[in-house]
């Protein structure tokens, strides 16, 4: 449970930077991030494995770069569906999408590195 949200609260951190540095990303408040956040993470645990299996040959022969479209797809996907739900992610193109999911993917990285023991459940 503590790995669970841990991982949320790294999320919102990372989601609440990259709207916080990338023009072209709009939030409709600030309260929104914690649901954004459980929707992103919902997503990446439900479908990036499922788009890096059938992405794999597009994956190794771009050495890995395409790795950050599917990066970007699961942001603009979690934007969609918490417009769905009433939480007003909007993105003017993209550019902001594919900045706010190297944003986040970064933070991310950081984040887990800093807390990786408390993350390993020790």
């Amino acid at each position: 449970m503590t790995k669970f949200i841990l991982r949320w609260i790294i999320n919102a951190i990372a989601i609440f930077l990259a709207i916080k540095f990338v023009p072209g990303i709009h939030l409709n408040s600030l309260f929104s991030i914690i649901w954004l956040a459980l929707i992103f993470g919902l997503v990446n645990a439900f479908l990036r494995p499922l788009l890096k299996l059938l992405t794999c040959p597009l994956i190794v022969l771009t050495l890995g770069l395409f790795t950050l479209l599917i990066n970007a797809f699961l942001f603009w996907l979690t934007g969609q569906i918490g417009q769905a739900f009433g939480i007003a992610l909007t993105f003017d193109g993209f550019w902001p999408i594919f900045l706010g999911a190297l944003v986040i993917s970064i933070v991310s990285i950081v984040l887990s590195l800093i807390l990786k023991d408390e993350l390993k459940g020790r």
